[in-house]
């Protein structure tokens, strides 16, 4: 069975509250009734009432409705909206719109709570959209003190990673993430890759050279960003700089990095900068066949997924799987 439908039975077991704020996607209301008739997961949707008579499930019982207009707390919701957002000159009155208008904050702000486990949004909003929502109303883990979006990859047929199970990082988030916050991705996605697969992570930090056959900036910067990777995380399994063939492929790796641990055998793949990481998932993706869930939030104080407006049904159950399973 592959890692995600393993992770859709995981959710399974314990199904958590996760928050739908787009209950205007059709894709959106497909996955639901899935999600619902497995029960992968209690589902909060943001929308009215009268949205139930649509949906076609054997398990009402796990879905609520609500409508920000007539949600008995959503004044004290824009006053925590308010309180959270005033220093950057936000008034009472726009805090009050954003609440009742914007369901992805609206539903970000019943994460943040506890009315829910974790939200997943994005299927007909923009990634910075979503990412903007889970920054304001959940806010970045003080450990790391970095956001990321990483993505679970799972291809098929592949004798790399984990049975071909992957963490792509950063794919979403950081344009130019500077040494440190590349450290800390690389230690969120660690973890996100040992909590999802169930495995030992090991942690390759790409680049165009492989432990040193090319130099300049960029390579120089990688190794400073593998220092302090260790440094936060001593105990994982971190290595690089790589070439993506050094990173997996055991023959090249023997020839490259004869030394390494990681080389070969990595799982989790940090890129050097969002282009590269964005490129690299879609290619994956889509020249692969792979399944692609995410982007997947870390670093933040609450589970939350964006998803791909390109996304299909699937993506959707996936990343709700997928967030409902993580810690």
């Amino acid at each position: 069975m592959s890692i995600i439908n393993e992770i859709r039975l995981r959710a399974a077991k314990n199904p958590r509250k996760i928050v739908l704020p787009e209950s205007d996607d059709p894709r959106t209301m497909t996955a639901l009734e899935y999600i619902l008739d497995k029960k992968i997961a209690k589902i909060i949707l943001i929308g009215k009432e009268e949205l139930r008579a649509n949906v076609k499930s054997k398990n009402m019982q796990d879905l609520e409705i609500i409508d920000p207009l007539k949600y008995e707390h959503t004044a004290a919701i824009v006053n925590e909206y308010y309180e959270l957002r005033k220093t950057k000159g936000m008034t009472l009155e726009e805090a009050d719109r954003t609440v009742k208008e914007d369901w992805i904050v609206f539903g970000a702000m019943l994460v943040r709570r506890d009315a829910a486990y974790g939200f997943v949004a994005g299927a007909n909003h923009t990634t910075a959209d979503t990412v903007r929502a889970a920054l304001r109303c959940l806010k970045i883990d003080k450990e790391i003190a970095v956001a990321a979006g990483a993505f679970l990859m799972e291809v098929p047929f592949s004798q790399y990673g984990e049975k071909g199970a992957f963490i792509f990082a950063d794919c979403g988030v950081n344009p130019e993430p500077n040494a440190r916050q590349l450290a800390g991705i690389g230690v969120l996605s660690a973890r996100l890759f040992e909590t999802l697969v169930g495995k030992t992570p090991r942690v390759a930090f790409l680049s165009y050279s492989s432990k040193g056959s090319a130099a300049g900036p960029l390579v120089d910067k990688t190794k400073e960003v593998i220092a302090k990777a260790k440094e936060i995380a001593p105990h994982l399994a971190i290595d690089g700089e790589f070439q993506v063939d050094s990173a997996l492929v055991p023959e090249v790796a023997r020839i490259k990095c004869p030394a390494s641990d990681v080389a070969g055998r990595a799982n989790v793949l940090i890129f050097p900068d969002l282009n590269s990481g964005n490129i690299s998932y879609k290619l994956t993706q889509r020249l692969a066949n792979a399944r692609a869930v995410g982007p997947l939030l870390i670093g933040l104080t609450k589970p939350c997924s964006d998803l791909s407006r390109g996304c299909d049904v699937d993506d959707i159950i996936d990343a709700v799987a997928v967030t409902a399973v993580r810690s």
